[in-house]
């Protein structure tokens, strides 16, 4: 007869959660190389570049997630995520805002909204997430969005450092980051909460932790894929002749 181990408490539940922070992508190398002032700005541009795919996406996960829950409360407060994004009367959005973030590193708004330079690596990392958010019960989709959790340090790291490692960056291209930081920290109140208080069983608890690392696993990819393309000049399709 098997027993079924008791569940952490909510104290050891969410140290666990947080304890996956050394997995975010601010430890890839590539964001390492960011961090530190050494990527080239075709290396930046890539990156801005390849990072529009998800933020476009970052609405049509959250509109899943409000799809699937039958929780008038949750889908009051779920909104905002949407609104913030795609923006709302005054607010152009954080969509519109990571436009002009390009445009500051020296793309154009086509050379965005044409996604012509997103790798294959990335559509398929952030189509795989929108997929989950739709697929899976809402309650593990908004576990999911907890690498919030430890987002607002990274925007704070390139609002500190991109001005004197890149000051070919217009300022007021930050401005994105700068939102996040707080936006991030709020949303991670409520996503946090979701899961502590659905995922209760032991069982259910381990499922959380693989969801989060399914999520972290999604943004290392993506780096993964730019890292192949622009550090180690590998493409896709670098060794077939035109």
């Amino acid at each position: 007869m098997t027993h079924e181990q008791p569940p952490w408490s909510r104290q050891e539940f969410e140290a666990r959660l947080r304890a996956k922070e050394k997995y975010y992508h601010i430890n890839h190398p590539y964001h390492v190389m960011m961090a530190e002032g050494k990527l080239s700005p075709e290396q930046i541009r890539g990156w801005v570049a390849n990072r529009f795919y998800y933020q476009i996406n970052i609405p049509r996960k959250d509109a899943a997630i409000m799809a699937n829950t039958p929780d008038r409360d949750v889908r009051r407060k779920w909104m905002q995520r949407i609104l913030d994004h795609d923006g709302y009367g005054d607010d152009a959005g954080g969509i519109e805002a990571w436009i002009q973030l390009g445009i500051a590193c020296g793309l154009s708004r086509d050379d965005l909204t044409s996604l012509k330079f997103v790798l294959p690596g990335v559509r398929f990392a952030v189509d795989a997430y929108v997929n989950f958010a739709r697929t899976a019960t809402w309650q593990e989709a908004a576990c999911s969005s907890l690498t919030e959790l430890f987002a607002p340090t990274i925007h704070r790291q390139r609002l500190a450092g991109w001005p004197d490692f890149y000051p070919w960056i217009a300022p007021e291209g930050l401005a994105y980051f700068r939102k996040r930081v707080t936006q991030a920290s709020r949303d991670v109140e409520h996503g946090l909460a979701i899961t502590l208080d659905y995922f209760a069983a032991r069982a259910q608890q381990e499922r959380a932790l693989d969801i989060l690392q399914f999520k972290l696993d999604i943004l290392w990819t993506m780096l993964d894929a730019m890292h192949t393309a622009y550090v180690d000049m590998r493409p896709p399709y670098f060794n077939i002749p035109e």
